[in-house]
């Protein structure tokens, strides 16, 4: 059964983003226990966005005060600007079996629970990363229990 995996990193070498600052995913194709890089999708910029870049450490909220601001991801101003880009988001790769980053927020967890698509929060190297999600997903795919198959792996 083939599938693909989303992945939220800057470099695609780390998991290292959270999904409310990933503005591309690393799309992995697995097909038993083949991985190749299939696509990269990048998020598109809304118009109402554009042209509205930040200096760094400044906050979208305007107060200074990083807890009146309850918008975005993160919930400090600096996450994914509220439900609608969640939605965007999520509708991005909502073919893949799973997303993979360094921290999903709520929101953001909640549209991928109503899909069906599992979150992992993790921050690890993408080959961890994808090593470790596939041979999960293979022995759940071929009813392999997961408790004897990690004893096995320690055996031998």
């Amino acid at each position: 059964m083939a599938y693909t995996i989303a992945i939220a990193s800057s470099d695609g070498v780390n998991v290292d983003l959270k999904f409310g600052q990933a503005d591309k995913f690393y799309i992995y194709r697995v097909e038993e226990k083949d991985i190749e890089l299939a696509e990269i999708r990048e998020v598109p910029v809304s118009s109402e966005d554009a042209g509205k870049a930040l200096p760094d450490g400044a906050s979208s909220c305007g107060s200074g005060d990083e807890n009146s601001c309850s918008s975005g991801c993160s919930g400090n101003g600096h996450g994914c600007g509220g439900s609608g880009e969640v939605i965007a988001k999520v509708a991005l790769i909502e073919d893949s079996r799973c997303v993979v980053a360094k921290k999903v927020g709520f929101q953001a967890q909640k549209q991928f629970e109503k899909k069906a698509i599992s979150v992992f929060d993790i921050e690890v190297s993408v080959k961890e990363a994808l090593d470790k999600i596939t041979s999960y997903y293979y022995k759940i795919d071929h009813r392999q229990s997961l408790r004897a198959a990690e004893e096995n792996e320690r055996r031998g």
